[in-house]
């Protein structure tokens, strides 16, 4: 057995796959992820890997110690068996199949998974959740489509957290106001249980149970960049890597 305690844990991240402009055309087939991640996850201590999409995750999830679901596109109503209302934007099946399996094989595995916007909409649909296609106007919940970017992420919205839940306990309090991003929410979670709710009822976070370190949050932590607001937030990811770290002590390689 090698002695694993004294490597960093390598934390796979998920791609968005969107075509984007560059030199090569205005609709360059790119693997793009957002540089916070990134920085958290170093921050927190953890070694970033970012992950394109692929059609096995055994592979990938043998490399890795933890997994990082990131935002990005909605998921196709189809791939959590729904009608299509039409409000769905920049679908994307095949990443939602790649994401899905991940999880799925992080859950067999007692991966630590940690899922932020879409990515704790993924952990549901995995696992018979449904999504809400619509939410613009609730509570809290401007519709995103009308603003700036730079309202976007200024607008703050509270979340309460249920007593002892990893938020509750990580940020120490019992509720926060986070960003507001999504205009979809999850109705059902599926087999997770919900830990946190927007003043609107919606579902702002998702644990599993305790056998497996799996956490998911509706808002974007890594994009609070206010001085005590990223300390705050950082914490997210620290409790994250320090649950990477104890799966790297207890792997048999």
């Amino acid at each position: 057995m090698i002695d694993t305690a004294i490597r960093r844990p390598r934390i796979g991240i998920t791609a968005w796959r969107c075509p984007l402009p560059t030199i090569f055309g205005e609709r360059t087939d790119l693997f793009t992820l957002a540089s916070e991640y990134v920085e958290s996850v170093r921050w927190a201590g953890g070694l970033p890997l970012i992950l394109p999409h692929s059609s096995d995750p055994e592979p990938v999830l043998d490399l890795i110690d933890g997994l990082l679901l990131s935002g990005g596109g909605d998921i196709h109503p189809h791939s959590y068996t729904a009608n299509d209302e039409g409000t769905s934007r920049e679908v994307n099946p095949e990443a939602d199949r790649w994401e899905i399996d991940l999880v799925r094989g992080a859950a067999a595995r007692r991966m630590p998974v940690f899922g932020i916007c879409r990515g704790m909409q993924i952990m549901a649909v995995a696992f018979g959740g449904m999504l809400q296609q619509e939410i613009a106007d609730a509570p809290g919940h401007p519709d995103v489509r009308r603003l700036e970017s730079e309202a976007i992420l200024r607008h703050r919205h509270q979340v309460e957290f249920a007593p002892g839940s990893t938020c509750a306990t990580v940020y120490g309090t019992r509720s926060r106001h986070v960003n507001t991003t999504h205009h979809q929410a999850v109705v059902n979670p599926g087999i997770f249980a919900v830990t946190a709710r927007s003043e609107a009822g919606h579902i702002e976070a998702i644990e599993a149970a305790p056998s497996w370190p799996a956490l998911g949050v509706q808002w974007h932590p890594e994009r609070m960049q206010e001085p005590a607001e990223m300390i705050a937030e950082q914490a997210l990811f620290r409790h994250f890597i320090a649950r990477a770290t104890t799966y790297v002590r207890e792997r048999v390689i």
